[in-house]
């Protein structure tokens, strides 16, 4: 569950359900309606459909079943990890949700008591780990999750620090006459946070939230500790190639048989 151009955070949301309780749940598939469109949700559940094969699979931060309720309907069995049940409770009222089991935790840490033909984390999710610990940690999760053969596969911006000129430490990603709203970077320690201005009746209103952002060679690296290999990178679902001018990645690590 990442950045989206509308979200909305407060004190009392991060003390109850993370950054996504009951507040960010009750407009999330409005706010990110862009990312439910059939363009950009059936290209991702095709690669998953195919990767999971006949076996099941895990998404870590399922929040409101964007892609686990198409991937369920393709006929892969798929159980969630997510910290928020605001989001989870949001899953259940839509059609198959209820059929999709969900342990609510921390996905770096909390444990399903079976094994998986794949794990994914999309949307920029693994970014919602503000320390290398977690993100390590995150890995390591996933490889004990996995049967050997299995994938996992992590969707993911490249940080967009070609676009900051020296002395600037933000880059906009939205402007509008009601909202502003840019990402601020910190390059010494990798911490960055997406930060909204809403305008309403002539009062502004700011909103942020914290991630860490990560290179595509330190997610290898943090394979290769969790006894993960790279398998593909892709600069999007539809498998086109990575390359020095994309603005994303899918990777896909396997376990070793």
């Amino acid at each position: 569950m990442p950045r989206d151009g509308d979200r909305q955070y407060g004190p009392q949301v991060i003390e109850d359900d993370g950054y996504f309780g009951e507040k960010i749940a009750a407009d999330y598939d409005r706010s990110a309606a862009d990312m439910f469109r059939p363009g950009v949700v059936d290209p991702a559940v095709d690669v998953l459909a195919e990767l999971a094969g006949s076996g099941p699979a895990l998404e870590l931060g399922i929040g409101t079943g964007r892609i686990a309720l198409p991937l369920a309907a393709r006929g892969v069995p798929v159980h969630g990890i997510d910290v928020s049940r605001a989001m989870v409770d949001r899953l259940r009222t839509k059609p198959g949700g209820d059929a999709i089991d969900v342990t609510i935790g921390d996905f770096a840490t909390a444990r399903v008591e079976k094994t998986f033909s794949l794990a994914y984390l999309v949307f920029n999710t693994i970014m919602n780990l503000t320390t290398q610990d977690a993100q390590v940690d995150c890995f390591r999760n996933v490889a004990a999750h996995l049967a050997p053969g299995g994938c996992f596969v992590v969707e993911v911006m490249v940080p967009e620090l070609r676009k900051l000129p020296a002395g600037q430490n933000a880059v906009p990603f939205h402007i509008s006459e009601s909202r502003w709203a840019f990402d601020a970077y910190d390059v010494a320690t990798q911490a960055m946070s997406s930060n909204y201005v809403t305008i309403t009746d002539g009062r502004a209103e700011h909103w942020s939230i914290p991630f860490r952002y990560v290179w595509p060679a330190e997610l290898d690296l943090m394979a290769r500790l969790a006894g993960l290999r790279l398998r593909d990178r892709w600069e999007d679902w539809t498998r086109e190639p990575f390359t020095s001018e994309s603005g994303k990645h899918v990777s896909v690590w396997e376990k070793p048989r």
